[in-house]
């Protein structure tokens, strides 16, 4: 015959009050808290984005600011289809869109003199500008 060998189990039970050993664990290291001015940029001709988005980047390297960017994003476009005539002509219609140009520009850590430098500056009208601190 053969005997079968099988690993004994603990078959004691656990104590309540037992401890178990201290592990040992990795520290995160301290993050710096990062300031960054995101500035979004909206238009309809991409010129005058371009010139608006030069002038501040002109300003930021001016006060040596670290830029991310410009990142070019989606160009959003709207059409829309109106008939040309005002009633029976419904097979005449004209199509039309806009098109609006976009773009994002990360500042890191601006400085209180790069930020005002940035309010006093005149951009071309039909240039949308949105800022955010994050």
């Amino acid at each position: 015959m053969t005997a079968k060998t099988t690993a004994k189990k603990d078959t004691e039970p656990k104590k309540a009050g037992a401890k178990k050993a201290p592990v040992a664990r990795a520290r995160k290291p301290v993050k710096e808290t990062v300031n960054k001015l995101r500035i979004r940029i909206r238009a309809y001709e991409h010129k005058i984005l371009d010139a608006s988005l030069k002038q501040i980047l002109d300003v930021a390297y001016r006060f040596d600011a670290v830029i991310e960017g410009p990142i070019p994003l989606p160009t959003e476009t709207k059409k829309y289809t109106v008939n040309r005539a005002s009633f029976v002509y419904k097979n005449a219609r004209e199509q039309f869109e806009m098109r609006i140009h976009k773009r994002l520009l990360d500042i890191i850590n601006p400085s209180p003199k790069l930020i005002e430098a940035l309010t006093n500056l005149s951009l071309p009208s039909g240039v949308n500008i949105d800022v955010k601190m994050l």
